[in-house]
């Protein structure tokens, strides 16, 4: 019973999680809506003075009761510690404007609020996926040629009845000073006080985004792209410094112009905008942002920061390496195995108060494995080396949940329950049906971010720890001397119930959909490296291979005496239950939900040993528990 308990508890922490994401959701659209204030702050007051004077008295009164807005809904959000320092830069917004001062420095003053706001409440600012522009044309020529015009122009047939009138998507200077995300944030939530409505609940998440991505298109002639495709091509400084869908979402021309000078900057923008596949969210994608994060963390943790510096540590990870990590399994494990602890050491240090020093030379360390990383990961996977990964990946999850689900089978068969069969099958046949579930909606709906990839995993891993564990003891109790046979005269009536029968269920299911979801992960990075042939051909020796150790596995254990099969299914399961515990407690660390805490210990990944402490103790408490209770299990058994 406690062990139910503790498992319907660790079942429980998915909603928990459910209710935190829905708090963050609600706090970035808070975000989401002070950052598109500023920015349309920034765009719009040129048109309410010029020169020290107001040139528009309502397009002014906008500009105030936008910019107070700002401050009303800043001070609102959830503390952090960098939110007293943006209030007072807001508060100075908003004094300039009152002062009449000129677009140029509103305009400098606003990006720079909403920089500083995205830095204190980091929100995501980019698309799950690839924005598709043809459909982003449907969906405009649907529901905005009305007012904007089929070219942008501000000019549809019902322009002439609004006020104020429609944006012109082709204004060239409105559009230097414009991102993308204001563009898909417009979209998202109307802008009020105008008649442009919100669409957030007519399109959906992605469809906002490829009509983003079109409409930005109207301010960059075609003529342009070429130009802009060659200087992309031959800047290998300018791709890094636009390395994601993300960075290009809130990349301004004017700001890049700066840089690169303006002509370019408009050329690349129009390039990239109208080809954003170019970009993608490939390796070199993943570990830009690693990087990104990683800089970002130790400059927060150098500034005193510890909690932002934690924060910004994990999200490289997840965000970042994270993503890639199954293509460099495939590549090279030893390196994934070095990141991973490289990972863990500097979060521990961040959370221990390591002196700065420490944890700037952790960050050097992760900067080089990222190097390593990047070249390990470059060129064509070959066809050969595919198929051996895909084979790799198959049978070294298969065997894990083999072992679990032919051991119950077995243990059924011996006790003559055949009856209960069909509770295990439906667990082990439900968790490949929920795992092909799990590749559509990784596949064509949402991605699996890193965070609830690694949650899973722990819980799952958790849960299937416990109950392994006592059943473990229970099976080893049935094998001693002369116990297994008053218990097949018993014929299991009281200890199969049918709630038993469904705990049986339970952990066929878990011990097998965990590998099925990681393996369906992996098999998703596979596949976008080419070589579907070999993926498949390799899947099916894989298949063929877990048929032939499923085989020999029911031949093996039908042949033993059932005291020695409950011996030997006892010892099997105690250790499944240790390297499980190991791998969940590691699973919910990478996710942030427990603390890294580095020790100096081997990594054994195929028992679930790593160098960080509550992974170890976890397994330690498991271990302990499984020696008492053989132990007792031994005694108890000994003619007194």
């Amino acid at each position: 019973m406690p062990g139910f308990i503790v498992a319907m508890g660790l079942c429980l922490l998915p909603a928990l999680a459910a209710e935190s994401d829905a708090n963050a959701a609600n706090a970035n659209a808070e975000v989401r809506q002070v950052w598109k204030l500023l920015d349309y702050l920034a765009v719009d007051y040129a048109g309410a003075v010029d020169n020290g004077a107001v040139s528009s008295e309502s397009e002014y009164a906008e500009m105030k009761e936008f910019a107070a807005t700002a401050v009303t809904r800043m001070s609102a959000l959830p503390p952090r510690d960098g939110q007293p320092e943006l209030i007072k830069q807001a508060e100075q917004l908003r004094a300039s404007i009152g002062a009449l001062a000129s677009p140029a420095d509103i305009n400098r003053m606003a990006h720079s609020v909403a920089d500083n706001l995205l830095a204190v409440y980091p929100v995501p600012m980019a698309p799950s996926k690839t924005p598709d522009l043809a459909h982003g044309k449907v969906l405009y020529e649907s529901q905005c040629v009305a007012c904007h015009g089929l070219q942008g122009g501000g000019d549809g047939p019902a322009a002439k009845a609004l006020d104020p009138p429609p944006i012109a998507f082709t204004d060239q200077e409105r559009a230097r000073e414009r991102s993308l995300f204001s563009l898909y944030e417009v979209i998202s939530q109307g802008l009020a006080d105008t008649p442009m409505i919100s669409f957030q609940a007519t399109f959906t998440d992605a469809e906002r985004w490829d009509l983003a991505f079109y409409v930005s298109t109207f301010a960059s002639p075609p003529e342009l792209r070429p130009q802009g495709e060659k200087i992309w091509k031959d800047d290998a400084a300018l791709r890094a410094r636009l390395p994601n869908l993300e960075t290009l979402t809130h990349t301004i021309e004017a700001g890049l112009g700066v840089d690169i000078g303006a002509d370019k900057a408009r050329a690349v923008l129009s390039y990239l905008r109208g080809a954003p596949e170019v970009i993608g969210r490939g390796n070199a994608a993943g570990l830009a942002l690693a990087r990104s994060q990683l800089a970002e963390s130790l400059k927060a943790y150098q500034a005193g920061d510890a909690k932002r510096a934690g924060t910004l540590a994990l999200s490289a990870y997840l965000d970042g390496f994270e993503p890639v990590e199954a293509m460099l399994r495939m590549r090279n494990a030893a390196l994934l195995a070095e990141v991973e602890g490289a990972m863990v050491t500097y979060r521990s240090r961040i959370s221990a108060g390591a002196p700065a020093a420490d944890v700037a030379a952790q960050a050097q360390v992760l900067n080089g494995l990222f190097d390593a990383t990047d070249a390990a990961l470059s060129g064509d996977q070959d066809g050969m080396a595919t198929f051996l990964g895909a084979f790799t990946i198959l049978l070294r999850e298969g065997v894990e949940a083999l072992l679990v689900v032919v051991a119950m089978i077995t243990f059924l068969g011996k006790v003559e329950r055949r009856d209960v069969l069909p509770y295990v099958h439906a667990g082990w046949i439900g968790a490949l049906v929920a795992g092909v579930a799990t590749w559509g909606v990784a596949a064509t709906m949402v991605d699996i971010s890193g965070a609830n990839r690694e949650l899973t995993e722990g819980i799952s891993s958790l849960f299937a720890a416990i109950v392994l564990l006592g059943v473990g003891i229970w099976m080893h109790q049935k094998s001693m001397a002369g116990r297994w046979q008053a218990y097949l005269k018993e014929k299991l009536s009281a200890a199969l119930t049918k709630k038993s029968a469904f705990f049986l269920f339970a952990l066929a299911f878990v011990a097998v959909y965990r590998e099925v979801f990681e393996t369906i992960l992996f098999y998703i990075a596979l596949w976008t490296r080419g070589n579907g042939i070999s993926i498949l051909a390799g899947l099916a020796a894989g298949i063929a291979a877990l048929g032939v150790i499923t085989a020999i596995l029911f031949r093996t254990s039908r042949r033993l005496p059932i005291a020695k099969f409950f011996a030997w299914s006892s010892l099997l399961i105690a250790v499944l239950s240790v390297v499980l515990a190991g791998k969940g407690f590691a699973a919910l660390q990478e996710a942030g939900w427990v603390p890294a805490i580095a020790v100096n210990a081997p990594r054994i990944e195929a028992l679930g040993i790593y160098p960080s402490m509550l992974p170890l103790i976890g397994q330690a408490v498991v271990l302990v528990i499984a020696v008492a209770g053989y132990l007792w299990n031994t005694r108890s058994s000994t003619p007194r």
